[in-house]
This record gives structure tokens, C-alpha cells and sequence, in this order.
């Protein structure tokens, strides 16, 4: 019998592991039928970017791109497969062009310890500030890291930033002789160039696609991570529960059921909201109220005004969390 999270009631763990061991759940047919349409998907519309145009060509190419960061954020939770090395041949190929593939999936499986959310130093994916960092910030950088937690802001400057920062990494990674993260980079590079090179001889030049597609696909998702985390004492009520409409659903995989993901990170994509809705009361009460209906309200209430991620109010200062088992030992153990 596959473990399960530890906030999870008895119902809620008797009935997921009856859903695990549905056919459709264990072939993961879903996730299959996904990875078939993206690529199929990205690869038509550059193939056939001339035949389709600029008008057309490009609202389809950020879709497809979109959502294949989407996948690859499965691929690493272990779908559609139980192979590691498999699951990285599938999102290796660099169709979203920023990050390699390896380096996202070490960072991300660093953010599933759910006591370490939002934590300065600890969450690679928070974006709180220890109080002295904040605190030493110049009152032009506190402006520019609020105007970024406004809804606009982060989508125009938060893939700027990330871009920087991950590249920041990158040449110190070379400078410190992290191998591994080299090679990374390095395979990225060579395919990432090759990509160009064959998009070209199709007509799509290199420089739209990365300014025209690749980044407004990374701001797209910067609307589905916006709050997704909040300081809070409670590991549970830091990641939000986003009752998004069909067409968001479908681009971020669910994933707007985040404190569902991060119970349960094992759970594939397509079985996220039945969890949810079986008990969406229990997990609402679990969250404090930490519910959103849907990314319309996030951008009625913060298009001008940012969200209060600036200093984090509960993290000791030089005294990282200790680690404890992360919730994301569910997945290697799930059927």
C-alpha cells in the first residue's frame, strides 16, 4: 500500500489509494495522450509557421510552449513513468529555451520539502526575504521587489529577474568547477542551438521566438505561481487552493490545486481535482482559508496593488529549518 501524506485523513488516504490503482490512473494514458499533443502541437505549428502566420502562429506556439513546461513540471514528479532517466529524455529537448531540464528538477524537488515553504535560504522557489536582507535593500530595490509582486509586474519582470539569476548561476557554476551543472548547461546549449538552427530554415526567426514566444509562455506561468506559497506557521496553509476556470486548468495541469500537489506530488496531474473536490471542504480548513476563486480574482486585486512577499515574518534569522521527511516520499512509493 503506497504511504501517503501525513495530513491526510483516513478517508482521504482509502480513497486515493483506490483511485491509484485504476487502470487509467496506473497506465497514466492521460499523461501519455499530453505529451503526444504538446509535441505534436509545438513541432506542427513551427513546421507549418509560414502556411499559419505571425497572427496565428504565435498565440498557438505560447500555448504549446506554456504547456510544456507544464509537463516537464510532471515528468519530474514521476509521469507518466517510474524512470527517472525516461522522464528526462521526454523533457530534456529545450522547447521553452530558459532552463535545463536538470536544473529544474533539482531545484523543484528542494521546494517539495513542505516545512522549508517560503523559507529564505531553504525554498529555492520563495520569493520572502530573511529581514535582513530586506532590511538592507535600497529604497529604489524595494520598489522595483514590489512593483515585481504585482500581478503585471510579475509577469513583465519576473521572468527578467529569473532569467538573470539562473544565468548568474550558470557562470558561477563554471567558475566553482560544478561539473555536473556544466554538462547541464552544456547539452542545453547544443540542443537549444540546434532547435534555432531548424526553426530558422522554417521561417521562424531565432530572436522572435525567444522574445515573442519563449518569454511571454514564461510569463504565463508566473500568473499560475503568483501566491501559490504565503508565509504561515502551519506547513498546510502555506500553498493556495485556486479554483481556476477549464481553460487555465488545462495550460497549468491542475496545478492550481497546489496545496493538493504538494500533499500529494505523486498524484498525477489529470486526478488532482478529484482529490480536491472528494474532500473540498477538509482541505480548505487545512489551507486557513487559503482559496482563491480563480486567477480572475488575482488580477481584479493585484494589478496595481502588490502582495505582502517582502520580509518573511517568521523565519529565524542564520537559523535554517531542519529538515524532516518531505511529503514527497509519497511518489516513490505510489502505485
Amino acid at each position: 500500500m503506497a504511504s501517503t501524506s501525513f495530513y491526510l485523513s483516513a478517508r482521504q488516504r482509502a480513497d486515493i489509494v483506490a483511485r491509484s490503482r485504476r487502470i487509467l490512473w496506473r497506465l497514466e494514458l492521460p499523461t501519455w495522450a499530453l505529451i503526444v499533443a504538446v509535441y505534436s502541437g509545438w513541432f506542427a505549428v513551427v513546421m507549418f509557421w509560414t502556411s499559419l502566420g505571425v497572427w496565428i502562429g504565435t498565440p498557438l506556439l505560447i500555448w504549446f510552449t506554456t504547456w510544456y513546461m507544464s509537463l516537464q513540471h510532471e515528468l519530474i514528479h514521476g509521469h507518466p513513468t517510474r524512470k527517472p532517466w525516461f522522464n528526462q529524455l521526454m523533457g530534456t529537448l529545450p522547447l521553452a529555451v530558459w532552463y535545463p531540464y536538470g536544473l529544474y528538477r533539482d531545484t523543484h524537488l528542494q521546494h517539495h520539502v513542505n516545512e522549508h515553504l517560503t523559507l529564505p535560504g531553504d525554498d529555492p522557489e520563495g520569493y520572502y526575504f530573511s529581514r535582513n536582507s530586506w532590511e538592507t535593500l535600497s529604497p529604489a530595490m524595494k520598489a522595483l521587489v514590489r512593483l515585481r509582486n504585482t500581478l503585471p509586474g510579475r509577469m513583465l519582470l519576473g521572468p527578467l529577474l529569473d532569467i538573470c539569476s539562473t544565468l548568474t548561476g550558470a557562470f558561477t557554476a563554471v567558475f566553482r568547477g560544478d561539473w555536473r551543472a556544466v554538462t547541464m548547461w552544456l547539452t542545453h546549449g547544443i540542443l537549444l542551438a540546434g532547435l534555432l538552427y531548424w526553426m530558422a530554415q522554417r521561417g521562424l526567426s531565432p530572436a522572435f521566438f525567444i522574445l515573442a514566444v519563449s518569454y511571454p509562455a514564461l510569463s504565463l506561468t508566473k500568473v499560475r505561481s503568483f501566491f501559490e506559497h504565503r508565509a504561515e506557521h502551519a506547513p498546510e496553509a502555506r500553498s493556495t487552493l485556486n479554483e481556476a476556470g477549464l481553460v487555465w486548468r488545462i495550460l497549468f495541469l491542475n496545478l492550481n490545486y497546489h496545496l493538493v500537489h504538494h500533499d500529494l506530488p505523486g498524484v498525477p496531474w489529470f486526478a488532482l481535482r478529484q482529490v480536491y473536490a472528494a474532500d473540498r471542504e477538509a482541505y480548505i480548513a487545512r489551507s486557513e482559508g487559503f482559496v482563491v476563486k480563480g486567477y480572475r480574482q488575482w488580477f481584479r486585486d493585484h494589478s496595481r496593488s502588490p502582495v505582502a512577499v517582502e520580509s518573511h515574518p517568521f523565519a529565524p534569522e542564520g537559523v535554517p529549518a531542519q529538515p524532516s521527511r518531505s511529503d514527497y516520499d509519497y511518489q516513490q512509493d505510489t502505485p
